[in-house]
């Protein structure tokens, strides 16, 4: 793992990244494992009922409007913003790097890697000690307002199957693993941050956790847990997420993006809406920005920046 760590990323091809990601990820998450219940639970009732203690099936949910409603990344950038965690000439350059992003176009890669390296650059050499602890205070109202009850329950229903649980988000290692705990959740697998000596570097291990890496990572952890994928489940809402959605053997979606209620439709998998009304607004950063972990936290705090000063 540490020699993998001095390959440069210009040196690294997408594979490479995906795959260094996905294991750091699983290790991250693999220090994380809950002590296994003492007996296997009742299973609960429902159409989609969990086998109760099997130990070879698992259950893997995604973050952002799945579980929480909005953007973790969004709610970590506001609470960074307020708590002074960068600086305003941290936040003008991003700013000015941001604008000339968007008008050059969201979907070249180059492009999203400036960004991406431009935001973690604002975290680097600040400690992981604070940034933990400040996690700790973002959270705890975002974690009591905005959990989807619906998906909350669904947690728990594999909770109580005896099944393990994880969270499988493109948000960085230390919101994942907050939120995780705080929902009784046995991990979680996240973005991880590259860090020496307690402070982060600006980089990342391999790369962001989004799309195949997600997937990668769930096989990764599969592979370290014994799971069969087969026995599995898995819920999201966005069509990024379709190839972990399509590695275990009962993918559930949840208040779907337009792509993905089209593709479930089309594959048969069940869909839960728990939204009411008209569809929840998806609290986010640009789409440009999205893409990247920190980028968002950083556009975030720019938008309240701005917003305050109007």
């Amino acid at each position: 793992m540490a020699a993998l760590r001095r390959l440069t990323q210009s040196r690294r091809s997408t594979d490479d990244r995906t795959a260094l990601a996905a294991e750091a990820a699983a290790d991250a998450a693999s220090a994380q494992l809950a002590p296994e219940p003492s007996k296997a639970p009742e299973a609960p009732e429902g159409d989609h009922t969990p086998e109760p203690g099997d130990v070879r099936a698992a259950a893997f949910f995604d973050c952002d409007n799945t579980i929480l409603r909005g953007a973790a990344i969004f709610y970590l950038g506001v609470g960074l913003y307020r708590r002074r965690f960068f600086s305003r000439r941290d936040l003008a350059r991003f700013a000015w790097q941001q604008a000339a992003f968007r008008l050059r176009g969201a979907e070249n890669p180059e492009h999203i890697a400036d960004a991406r390296d431009s935001a973690l650059g604002l975290v680097a050499g600040k400690r992981t000690a604070d940034l933990e602890q400040i996690c700790e205070e973002i959270f705890e109202p975002v974690l009591a307002e905005k959990v989807w009850p619906g998906t909350r329950a669904l947690v728990q229903m594999h909770l109580d199957a005896g099944q393990r649980v994880w969270l499988v988000t493109a948000a960085p290692q230390e919101v994942a693993r907050l939120i995780a705990r705080r929902l009784g959740m046995t991990g979680a697998l996240g973005t991880v941050a590259e860090t020496r000596d307690g402070e982060y570097t600006g980089r990342l291990v391999g790369g962001m956790l989004h799309g195949p890496a997600k997937a990668a990572a769930v096989q990764a952890l599969a592979r370290r847990e014994h799971l069969d994928l087969a026995r599995c489940a898995a819920f999201s809402d966005s069509a990024n997420d379709i190839p972990m959605l399509s590695l275990v053997g009962h993918p559930y979606v949840i208040n779907p993006d337009g792509e993905l209620r089209r593709h479930a439709r089309a594959m048969g998998w069940r869909v839960r809406d728990f939204r009411t009304g008209r569809k929840a607004a998806r609290i986010g950063v640009p789409a440009a920005a999205g893409l990247g972990v920190l980028v968002g936290a950083a556009a975030a705090a720019v938008a309240v920046h701005r917003r305050q000063r109007a």
